[in-house]
């Protein structure tokens, strides 16, 4: 720019040529383009840089919440897509739980649904801790029934997390009365031999004797806990019923008690 305004005022002087003053102005157009030139070129190196950013970005694996990682379902150098494409595809990479949100699932039958209420308490025994009573209480009943289970879901809250529990264990619960006894000791209630009580299309039922013959009898069940199921209707203290029945007992069969 500075040599183009000093071949302008030379020129005013006429001390130089037109073809002179031609080749400074021609210079400078020539480096003005270029310089335009490179700064557009920055610019898409920039825009390029943001791409290639955000490209390792998506690439980052981040926690929705903080917990620890359970299961890893991808391994190094496998493809893995949000959904399923075959193969050799991975929908997911791990998974992950909170700790401290361990709660329970419990499925409680129609019939004893209107006694369980919210904050309701309750005592979890874990299947691999069988001594161990852990005080909970009832979070909320879910307001949906399983039909083909006869049953509705409630959600059971630990009263204090401990280290042992861990998710997808095995777990009985047993729902406590206004007097803070177990639900299960109520009059309208029995225990019997869950090996008694026999599971037909989703409906239970147990085979009563009556005069040495065989009657069957629709049951409503409740809580099962150590190789005992609840019987909330159906079946009656003093009962004579059938341990173990064959699938060939018919009903009005003359049977023989045997001791």
């Amino acid at each position: 720019q500075r040599s183009a305004k000093r071949a302008d005022q030379l020129r005013a002087d006429k001390l130089i040529s037109e073809a002179e003053y031609d080749t400074a102005r021609a210079n400078l157009a020539s480096l003005e383009a270029q310089y335009s030139a490179a700064e557009h070129q920055v610019a898409a190196s920039e825009s390029s840089m943001k791409v290639q950013r955000q490209s390792l970005t998506d690439l980052e694996v981040r926690a929705p919440f903080a917990g620890v990682v359970v299961a890893k379902a991808a391994q190094p150098g496998e493809i893995i897509s949000p959904m399923s494409a075959g193969g050799f595809t991975r929908t997911g990479i791990a998974t992950i739980v909170d700790m401290d949100s361990l709660e329970i699932e419990v499925d409680v039958n129609e019939s004893f649904i209107q006694r369980v209420t919210s904050n309701m308490k309750t005592e979890a025994i874990l299947d691999a801790y069988p001594e161990w009573t852990i005080p909970s209480h009832v979070v909320s009943i879910v307001p949906t029934a399983d039909r083909a289970k006869a049953t509705v879901k409630v959600r059971v809250g630990f009263d204090k997390l401990d280290p042992r529990i861990l998710p997808d264990m095995g777990v009985k619960v047993r729902f406590m009365d206004n007097k803070n006894e177990s639900s299960s000791t109520s009059t309208s209630a029995i225990e019997l031999p869950a090996t008694v009580i026999v599971t037909d299309s989703n409906h239970r039922y147990i085979w009563k004797v009556n005069d040495n013959k065989l009657e069957r009898v629709a049951v409503s069940t409740g809580i099962e806990r150590n190789g005992r199921m609840q019987v909330l209707a159906g079946a009656q203290a003093g009962d004579h019923v059938v341990n173990n029945p064959a699938p060939t007992l018919q009903d009005g069969m003359k049977v023989k008690a045997k001791n």
